[in-house]
């Protein structure tokens, strides 16, 4: 059995055909999905979602909405942490974190929200989905202040130094479409030498399609879309063998019993 540990199927890419999308995931063995909020707005759909399709869900507040985000959206994330804290579907608070590539953002509030989030996860017991990009340490310095039940490092693209720093704090790396790509030589060298057990899957789905579905800047202006789905989960799982010299058997049972380990809510 597959588990895809990051898929917003609520996104609207998937409005007109999102039952399909997940009877595709099923069809293809992708037997689990875990659904990360965003923002405070989508908490509620994002629960229902994965209620009606046998789907875990995480809740958080994500660093590109955090400036957008209302005041009062901490406060909303903790009341519903609490309101639903005995769902076991609820399996992590996420998606959160810290974003230092997208130019002209609010850093000093991310990590204001990204720190009180750690908190909130640390009062709740919960893992946590972080994002990363070009901000590992600085995730990293936020750990050291708060100690949280480790959790998911979604879409990890930092050193081999900094990926052993988080799994020695609890944590996996997600790893999914981008490690398709032939030139996506870090990533590689991390899905092949990294520990077995810091290691899982994911999609990211409509987002981060893998080589096969990708399309140049010129093919997207013509119209070509290249939504990801669920249902690439196990060819994307493909490249992650051939990687490490795995089996398909084995890389579905190393993979899916690593994220029951650091969700551990999963379990049920």
């Amino acid at each position: 059995m597959w588990i895809d540990s990051h898929c917003h199927l609520d996104a609207p890419e998937f409005d007109a055909d999102r039952d399909a999308v997940v009877q595709r995931a099923r069809e293809a063995g992708v037997q689990r999905l875990l659904l990360p909020a965003v923002a405070a707005a989508h908490f509620d759909a994002v629960r229902q979602l994965a209620h009606q399709h046998g789907a875990a869900y995480a809740l958080g507040l994500h660093p590109l909405y955090v400036e957008a985000a209302d005041p009062g959206d901490l406060g909303r994330l903790r009341e519903a942490l609490a309101a639903q804290r005995g769902d076991p579907a609820l399996v992590a608070v996420g998606e959160i974190g810290l974003d230092h590539f997208v130019p002209g953002l609010d850093l000093e509030r991310q990590q204001q929200v990204y720190v009180e989030q750690l908190k909130i996860a640390r009062d709740a017991a919960l893992p946590v989905v972080l994002h990363v990009r070009r901000s590992a340490d600085a995730l990293l310095a936020g750990l050291n202040r708060v100690e949280v039940p480790g959790g998911i490092v979604h879409a990890f693209n930092g050193s081999r130094e900094q990926a052993m720093r988080f799994v020695e704090r609890g944590f996996a790396l997600g790893f999914g479409g981008a490690m398709t790509f032939e030139r996506a030589l870090q990533i590689r060298r991390l899905a092949a030498e990294l520990p077995a057990e810091a290691i899982v899957l994911e999609t990211d789905a409509p987002d981060i399609p893998p080589q096969w579905l990708y399309r140049t800047a010129a093919e997207r202006a013509a119209g070509r879309t290249s939504r990801n789905e669920p249902a690439e989960l196990p060819r994307i799982a493909r490249t992650l063998g051939d990687l490490r010299g795995w089996s398909e058997a084995e890389t579905a049972a190393v993979t899916s019993a690593n994220v029951r380990r650091v969700l551990p809510r999963l379990q049920g």
